[in-house]
């Protein structure tokens, strides 16, 4: 099986579901660290975390936070 990297996906992201999911789902260490609700992962046609490196198959979110990204793609400085 071939993997391919697509870019331009137009899609929500986001940890903070409250426990309206049935699947466990693990808390942003950023709102963990903050004591909010309002960091999100990536917001379609809005933006993407500075810590948002990628989401991994099965729906797992990678993310550096509290380290720099250092992503390949990001262009944050």
């Amino acid at each position: 099986m071939e993997v391919k990297i697509l870019d331009g996906a137009n899609m929500d992201i986001d940890l903070v579901s409250e426990d309206m999911v049935s699947w466990k789902q693990m808390q942003c260490p950023w709102n963990q660290t903050d004591g909010v609700n309002t960091h999100k992962c990536a917001i379609k046609n809005v933006s993407i975390c500075e810590y948002f490196c990628g989401v991994q198959y099965l729906d797992n979110v990678l993310c550096s936070y509290p380290d720099k990204n250092t992503s390949v793609d990001n262009k944050q400085k």
